[in-house]
């Protein structure tokens, strides 16, 4: 039973990643200005140079390092009430970053430092990249942080936008899906740390082909459609679903979770959270007991992740909670956050708006 509630867990991570498996990008003009908190300037005609920076950080916002838990009807004595403990807040300087190696064609930001977070959480990057068989390059378009808060026993699951124009520490200014393949997770961990106030630890790396095959280990799934769509289908040409239930094997779900030739990004994550919910159902109708090593070892084959087996075991008693109650806190840096901008090589990026994006990173992991 042990290994069957890891499984949930597991395949949990894999779904998320998979559901958001890069398709053909689509973007609204957006024509939101916004607040740039940006202070590394590069004059016309400027070259790299060892010279540190000084930008100042951004004034940090602390919250208290223990919160009383919300009482009950039947009150306990204040010496046992359960309290949740807070890493307060740790501010950043440019010192404690490389320089850029690229002079940037835009200011680079200041620094956001570590925001205040609950003691023991734990985050996780879930990546999906756009390699294909043969291709040893590839860019992380998709990037999600997964959030767990063990003593809460929360889940929160946050998207980034591949577009997002940040500054990785040690490169330059430029998308975010490149940080990975320019220095490895260190480096994309470090990008979020220095824009986002978050360092993961842990990361699980995902593509095309290996989504497929956890859709068809488990059978198909028999997903929700909410509403009708019609796309382009490699094979089929224009395709259309209607609103009902539909079984789908792994290139169908694929196929459904992917397209935005005709939708909205937005519209895309209500089709992935379909899909999720329908590969929990199908997970918990299996006879888990018998298939559980068989599942665990195509978790295996098909990721990348420094997450082990172990490490997984003490997270056992969420992946129970989670299969039952399916409450995953959904959040993202999108509109609102962002704003278009087309940078010196004519290419459109999403440029973060700081206080609108740290406003979204301190629901995300902070607890009230």
């Amino acid at each position: 039973m042990k290994k069957y509630g890891i499984l949930i867990l597991v395949m949990i991570v894999m779904v998320v990643v998979a559901c958001n498996l890069p398709g053909q990008f689509y973007a609204p003009h957006a024509s939101i200005s916004g607040r740039h908190d940006y202070l590394l300037v590069a004059p016309p005609g400027s070259t790299p140079t060892p010279t540190p920076f000084q930008p100042i950080p951004p004034t940090p916002i602390y919250l208290p390092t223990i919160v009383p838990a919300e009482p009950t009807a039947t009150a306990e004595p204040a010496s046992s009430v359960a309290e949740i403990e807070f890493i307060s807040d740790e501010g950043r300087s440019w010192e404690d970053y490389p320089g850029p190696s690229v002079w940037p064609d835009i200011d680079v930001p200041a620094p956001v430092g570590i925001l205040s977070h609950p003691d023991g959480q734990v985050n996780i990057l879930l990546l999906g990249s756009d390699q294909r068989p043969d291709d040893g390059g590839f860019r992380t378009d998709t990037i999600q942080l997964l959030t767990i808060n063990p003593q809460e026993g929360t889940v929160k699951l946050t998207a980034f936008p591949r577009d997002l124009y940040v500054y990785i520490p040690g490169y330059t200014v430029q998308r975010i899906n490149t940080a990975m393949g320019w220095g490895g997770f260190e480096a994309l961990a470090e990008t979020m740390e220095y824009n986002f106030g978050v360092k993961p630890d842990y990361y699980v790396l995902i593509n095309f082909w290996s989504f497929k095959d956890v859709i068809d280990s488990i059978g198909g799934i028999t997903v929700k459609i909410g509403r009708d769509m019609c796309d382009q289908r490699d094979a089929f040409g224009w395709y259309c679903v209607s609103e009902g239930i539909m079984w789908m094997d792994g290139e169908s779900a694929l196929w459904y979770v992917r397209s935005r030739y005709s939708t909205s990004d937005l519209d895309r994550g209500r089709r992935q959270q379909e899909v999720l919910e329908a590969v929990f159902d199908q997970i918990l109708s299996l006879d888990g007991i018998s298939r559980a090593p068989e599942l665990y070892d195509i978790y295996k084959q098909n990721v990348t992740t420094n997450l082990d087996f172990d490490f997984l075991s003490g997270l056992l008693p969420i992946a129970h909670n989670l299969a039952e109650s399916r409450d995953i806190g959904r959040y993202s840096i999108g509109e609102g956050q962002v704003y278009n901008w087309t940078n010196t090589n004519g290419a459109m990026v999403l440029i973060p708006m700081r206080e609108q994006v740290l406003e979204v990173m301190r629901q995300v992991i902070s607890e009230p």
